[in-house]
């Protein structure tokens, strides 16, 4: 009873103190900005682009272009030598690796003054929500969070791991006894062990909070559900809430919806290695409350523009609702003018709410594996060199929700000459996509995907789709990648 009290007092406490810069976001964001400036300018970067002369955002824009991960990673690299002061005073606390590049594995810093605001968001989150439902019920059981391995490893003082993982160092004392699963199940590296597991440990526990992406939530779910052969709420009746990010919750809702056998709540979070960029504020609206007065300042470019030499950027004051805007951050981290390659347009300005709306380049990443256009071709041609054959076009989408089996990737081509064996192909291309894509590669091994599926489109299905679409001439190009199946559903009208 005392827990759940003093949560409900700190929650009100907490979200009067957030909705203090809700009611002045121009001047939170100002705030952020200066600060930024005047902690980098003497780095390597803030001397190369005269922070010190920077005295607003018209001179940030004429000081700073857009960057993306292939501009900042010749001073990654220099950070990664043992430099110092390069991108932000002394050197990162932590890198958080991802993946989807060019150039292979990226290393995002995430600083001293950085860190406790991703902790912070996260709760906030949890206490703005036990503000709006009236109750913190869900304190007193167990909670689980599915996260990865959070052991780290040392690169000249510098630990890297998985965001998820870094996070699991900051769990509060106060829910350290609530917490599961255990350390020593948390760092086993094979998924599919590690979620055993999980069920066991979890399967007689008071679970009242469940948190992960959605892909990991299902698997662990359904583990459970042939365990005991009981809905996710039978099994635990005091189950209030799911907390979920990384990926588009809404393609899971049905399938976790039926796991879980009655309607529990859900609160979406909108986390990145680069920064937690928002979180849903309201309980009755997916809309996410967009951060404004932490370690992120925001620059927005509407996404028409985005791929011109000197696109609009325009910040807080100046965004306005229903426009679909590219989203570029700068943080206390070392990040300046940097393109995380989402889009997102705003619902609302008082405060100002977002939705994801997808990301600037075609890429898959429905599972969180972040699949990008280089990938799969390069992953085509080695294929080509073992087996010949001939593509005429492919696209290639996530199937969420099959019919039967694991979700896995659907490649959509049309040959000018196929393979004498599909299967083996398929089977080559699914290698390769491992070894180039070491998400991908978690995901097939801990059997949350299962291997590619080649889907072949009869000769002349891309141009026969594309003409029914009035899509069809030089200025439009089908996809090879999507993250929905809006285009695969409509050629699949094709597949032989």
């Amino acid at each position: 009873m005392l827990k759940k009290f003093i949560a409900k007092i700190f929650a009100r406490y907490i979200v009067l103190q957030e909705k203090k810069w809700m009611a002045h976001p121009v001047e939170a964001q100002e705030k952020v900005f200066a600060e930024i400036i005047r902690k980098a300018k003497n780095t390597e970067f803030g001397k190369k682009h005269y922070f010190g002369n920077i005295k607003n955002h018209q001179d940030f824009i004429k000081n700073v272009p857009i960057q993306d991960y292939e501009n900042i990673k010749p001073y990654i690299d220099r950070i990664r030598q043992g430099e110092l002061n390069v991108l932000w005073p002394g050197k990162p606390k932590y890198w958080a690796k991802t993946s989807g590049t060019t150039s292979g594995e990226k290393y995002i810093p995430i600083s001293r003054e950085s860190i406790p605001y991703h902790i912070e968001a996260a709760r906030n989150a949890l206490l703005f929500y036990i503000q709006n439902k009236g109750n913190a019920n869900f304190v007193k059981g167990k909670m689980i969070f599915l996260q990865g391995n959070p052991e780290l490893k040392e690169e000249r003082g510098i630990q890297a791991g998985r965001l998820s993982g870094i996070s699991a160092h900051y769990v509060p004392s106060y829910l350290q006894k609530n917490r599961l699963p255990s350390w020593e199940t948390n760092t086993i590296e094979n998924w599919e062990e590690k979620v055993d597991r999980i069920v066991d440990e979890t399967h007689q526990a008071n679970m009242t909070l469940i948190s992960g992406i959605p892909p990991w939530m299902i698997m662990y779910f359904e583990k459970l559900r042939r365990k005991s052969n009981q809905t996710l709420t039978e099994m635990f009746p005091q189950l209030q809430l799911i907390v979920t990010g990384g990926v588009n919750y809404n393609p899971y809702r049905q399938k976790i919806d039926a796991l879980l056998g009655e309607k529990i709540d859900v609160i979406q979070t909108y986390p990145a290695s680069e920064g937690f960029i928002a979180y849903q504020d309201q309980l009755d609206s997916e809309d996410l409350l967009l951060l404004l007065s932490k370690d992120i300042f925001y620059e927005f470019i509407p996404v028409e523009e985005y791929f011109d030499e000197n696109p609009t950027r325009i910040g807080i004051a100046e965004v306005e609702k229903d426009v679909n805007y590219a989203l570029i951050l700068t943080t206390k981290a070392g990040l300046f003018a940097y393109s995380i390659g989402d889009t997102i347009r705003f619902t609302s300005l008082a405060p100002y709410r977002i939705r994801v709306t997808g990301r600037i380049k075609h890429f898959t990443s429905a599972f969180g594996e972040h699949v990008i256009g280089q990938e799969v071709e390069t992953a085509i041609a080695e294929v080509l060199k073992k087996m010949p054959a001939e593509i005429k076009e492919f696209h290639v989408a996530p199937q969420v929700n099959p019919l039967a089996g694991l979700p896995y990737h659907e490649w959509l081509v049309e040959f000018e000459k196929e393979p004498e064996d599909l299967e083996k192909f398929s089977l080559l291309l699914d290698e390769e996509m491992r070894r180039l894509n070491t998400y991908y590669d978690d995901l097939i091994h801990g059997k949350i995907l299962k291997p590619l599926k080649i889907s072949i489109v009869q000769a002349g299905g891309f141009h026969a789709y594309l003409k029914s679409i009035g899509k069809l001439g030089g200025q439009f190009k089908p996809p090879r990648l999507a993250n929905d199946r809006n285009f695969a559903d409509g050629l699949s009208l094709y597949i032989k």
